[in-house]
């Protein structure tokens, strides 16, 4: 059973991976980004249990807590660019950057 659920951590967090690099829209982005952290606390937790600590558990709790407030900041930046440009392309995070500072 555990290595059942190693594997589906490690599945997750690779799907994350290649959602990250292939995908322009900063929607995808974000959801393969959650998605990696899930897997991540999968690990974590997975790990916890096969050696009877509950370390992996507190570790996961607290990526569960920042990728709240992450999903806070990622989307309110999604809404602000999409208000902006009406696109949500990664592209479009480069021209806003360059108009910054110019």
């Amino acid at each position: 059973m555990h290595a059942h659920a190693l594997i589906l951590s490690i599945l997750l967090i690779s799907i994350g991976i290649v959602g990250v690099l292939a995908r322009r829209n900063l929607f995808i982005v974000y959801m393969s980004i959650e998605l990696m952290l899930n897997g991540i606390n999968l690990g974590f937790v997975t790990a916890s249990s096969i050696w009877g600590k509950e370390s992996g558990n507190v570790i996961a709790l607290l990526i569960m807590a920042i990728a709240a407030a992450e999903a806070a900041l990622f989307l309110a930046m999604i809404v602000l660019l999409f208000r902006h440009k009406t696109a949500l392309g990664t592209d479009d995070f480069r021209t806003l950057a360059s108009k910054s500072r110019s």
